[in-house]
């Protein structure tokens, strides 16, 4: 069965796993999960990220989760804001400010997959796919 959104996929497994304190999270692997994964381990959400093949042969996305002192994943959010029924598209001057900095937000430009500074340094705007604090 095909999957309507797969980036949508990819933030509730990365969002459960971090609640259920595990290590590391297995998904099938796109171009667009390994850009998003790129981003966050990045801005330092995740430890590190990796493909590796499945069963079937298939690739799969195996992120490794970022916990600080206490236990507490560094994640503490995640959210699609753009989804395959309703897009959101933002001008350069339109792009938020997550949690005054301390977030990232993660579109997708004319250039490639940015998160908000660079998109506001490359003077581009573009799909707000999700934000993460």
């Amino acid at each position: 069965m095909s999957m309507t959104d797969p980036v949508a996929d990819m933030l509730t497994r990365i969002r459960n796993a971090c609640g259920s304190k595990h290590r590391r999270v297995d998904m099938p692997a796109s171009k667009l999960k390994l850009e998003i994964a790129r981003l966050l381990k990045e801005n330092n959400f995740i430890t590190d990220f990796r493909t590796v093949p499945n069963e079937a042969g298939r690739p799969m996305l195996r992120v490794v989760l970022k916990y600080a002192h206490g236990g507490h994943a560094v994640i503490r959010n995640l959210q699609r804001v753009s989804s395959p029924g309703l897009r959101k598209y933002v001008g350069v001057g339109e792009i938020p400010r997550v949690r005054n900095g301390l977030g990232v937000a993660i579109l997708s430009t004319p250039k490639g997959l940015m998160t908000d500074r660079q998109a506001r340094q490359a003077r581009t705007g573009g799909e707000l796919l999700a934000v993460v604090w």
